[in-house]
């Protein structure tokens, strides 16, 4: 493959990097006392799930999530942060890529009717399948330097 200023390799990795810092942007600009605390975040998307079109969406919310808001809202905020350091410094990298891409997954398909969310979610998700599938941890990463999952 022929690339201009760095290796094929080494622009995944930027790529992966990239979407390791849009993870931690997304753990940092929480209102982490509000999602802990007050709840905001599970609510907000409990109200999404209530008017959701798709019985399953709002039948899935209710059995998962809505019985369990305050250990959700933590399982979110910090999934968030601990894909975002994977990411960046390529731990566990496939692992964090496959949760990536089922965590945006599930965004999508929580707000398919909120158009603002769409592009960011499915952006995501397409740089998690090729930074998968073009095995980014190669270059620039701990799993690299490790020798895990050559």
């Amino acid at each position: 493959m022929d690339a201009i200023w760095l290796t094929g390799a080494q622009w995944l990795a930027v790529l992966r990097i990239g979407l390791g810092l849009w993870w931690l942007e997304s753990w940092r600009h929480k209102d982490r006392k509000g999602w802990f605390e007050r709840g905001t975040g599970i609510a907000w998307a409990s109200d999404v799930a209530a008017k959701h079109r798709w019985n399953a969406v709002r039948s899935g919310f209710d059995v998962v999530v809505a019985p369990r808001p305050r250990t959700m809202a933590y399982v979110v905020v910090y999934a968030e942060l601990a894909l975002g350091l994977g990411l960046v410094v390529g731990f566990l990298t496939p692992v964090a890529l496959a949760c990536g891409l089922l965590l945006n997954l599930l965004y999508l398909v929580l707000m398919i009717h909120d158009w603002a969310e769409q592009g960011q979610n499915a952006m995501m998700a397409l740089i998690s399948l090729v930074a998968l599938f073009g095995m980014s941890w190669q270059t620039w990463s701990l799993d690299g330097a490790l020798g895990l999952f050559r």
